[in-house]
């Protein structure tokens, strides 16, 4: 049997080997990306022609609706913590349709901040309660028996991805309509996604204890090799969210259009769904999590010097593509080795009965980081420097941030 069947195997059987319960979450987080994905690389577009922002207000509108999502994670973690998962899942699916209700007819920059807002705050409730549930139970899995439980983590980063690698060509074919057009769809899709969660999300998740919200932060801000952790994760989140922002004007300046833009989304989301199970089984078998992580930011930092090194010679037409996929290709190999291993060392390093609330820290911490990275981000474009200085930097944080990853201990050694 060749490598690719194998792979395919595999998935197979560890799907066949899920309960409900998980497999509900993993493929929620494939619909919660389509709807999301049809929208957000989009948006810069929209904001910079459609209503003229400038650079600046753009790189800070897109880092407010990640701060508003990940910087209030922790909101929505301790919030699951405390109410169980299904209420809080519910109501970010009703904040998510009106959220994007709103941003298909905004037509002021307030208006444009509220519903992005809206949408990031929909995601902090939602995202937190599924993804410290899916740690919760991959712990579960692995304790069975059944598997590192970074092989569930990575399942997870696949379904998410084959909802990232869908939702922007849905978009792009909208968008030929209206962006209003592209912002329903994207609520529409969330409608389904509530409808199917009032039916199937339980009640009641056994083993999930439930704790009151108190007492929870200040032991969280004293676990310094989580904080730590919070902060390298950052660093790839920055990184990742140039995707928005960089890489659409790299594409602009390439072709003239937005259009090769949902190409390139949709090959990140093609080397995730096809390599990334690959990718985390053989990295479980040579790097511990800190090793995973350097190598993942490492591969980063390479792929913002790939179009460092292109950029003065301004190639354009498909030529001036090349760069850009080149820096898609290792950030999304970057992607692969990072986002894993951060998310399965976090049950090892959080409180007994705060998974919700240390899940959500990590967004949360690393959400600040991409709040400020994004505006300075956006007042490198308008400053009128050489091009290549903001990929020159944004090549320089990752590799900053290696040091700070702390050292692993055995537990997280999976």
């Amino acid at each position: 049997m060749g490598q690719g069947s194998g792979d395919k195997a595999s998935r197979r059987g560890t799907w066949a080997r899920l309960n409900p319960l998980l497999r509900l979450l993993i493929l929620t987080q494939l619909a919660f990306n389509v709807g999301f994905f049809a929208v957000l690389p989009f948006l810069a577009e929209h904001l910079g022609t459609a209503m003229g922002m400038a650079g600046w207000m753009i790189g800070f509108v897109l880092g407010l609706r990640t701060f508003s999502q990940q910087g209030l994670f922790v909101v929505g973690g301790a919030l699951a913590d405390r109410y169980g998962v299904r209420p809080v899942v519910l109501a970010g699916c009703v904040l998510r349709i009106a959220g994007f209700a709103w941003l298909g007819h905004a037509d002021a920059d307030w208006s444009v901040i509220g519903s992005v807002l809206l949408i990031g705050f929909a995601a902090a409730l939602f995202s937190p309660a599924v993804e410290s549930e899916v740690a919760r139970q991959a712990v579960a899995w692995e304790e069975s028996g059944n598997g590192p439980r970074t092989s569930i983590l990575a399942l997870f980063t696949v379904a998410g991805q084959a909802g990232a690698f869908v939702g922007p060509l849905i978009g792009a074919l909208l968008l030929a309509a209206d962006f209003r057009v592209v912002c329903l769809a994207g609520a529409g899709v969330f409608v389904l996604v509530l409808a199917g969660h009032v039916w199937l999300l339980p009640q009641h998740i056994p083993g999930r204890r439930r704790v009151e919200m108190k007492g929870g932060a200040g032991g969280l801000l004293r676990n310094r090799r989580f904080l730590a952790l919070c902060c390298a994760y950052g660093a790839y989140l920055l990184a990742y969210n140039q995707l928005y922002l960089l890489l659409p004007d790299e594409v602009e300046r390439a072709t003239g259009s937005q259009t090769a833009l949902a190409w390139l989304f949709g090959l990140s989301s093609l080397l995730v769904v096809t390599a990334q199970l690959p990718v985390t089984r053989w990295a479980a078998g040579r790097l511990d999590p800190r090793g995973s992580m350097a190598g993942g930011l490492s591969l980063i930092a390479a792929g913002f010097l790939v179009v460092a090194v292109a950029r003065p010679a301004a190639w354009t037409g498909y030529a001036g593509l090349l760069p850009a996929a080149g820096f898609v290709v290792l950030l999304t190999l970057g992607q692969m080795l990072v986002a894993p291993a951060a998310r399965a060392w976090v049950p090892d390093l959080a409180a007994e009965g705060r998974l919700g609330l240390y899940t959500g820290a990590l967004s949360s911490v690393s959400g600040l980081i991409v709040l400020l990275g994004s505006a300075g981000t956006g007042s490198l474009m308008d400053a009128g420097l050489p091009a290549a200085v903001p990929w020159l930097v944004l090549a320089a944080i990752p590799l900053a941030s290696i040091p700070l990853i702390p050292r692993t201990d055995d537990r997280a050694r999976h």
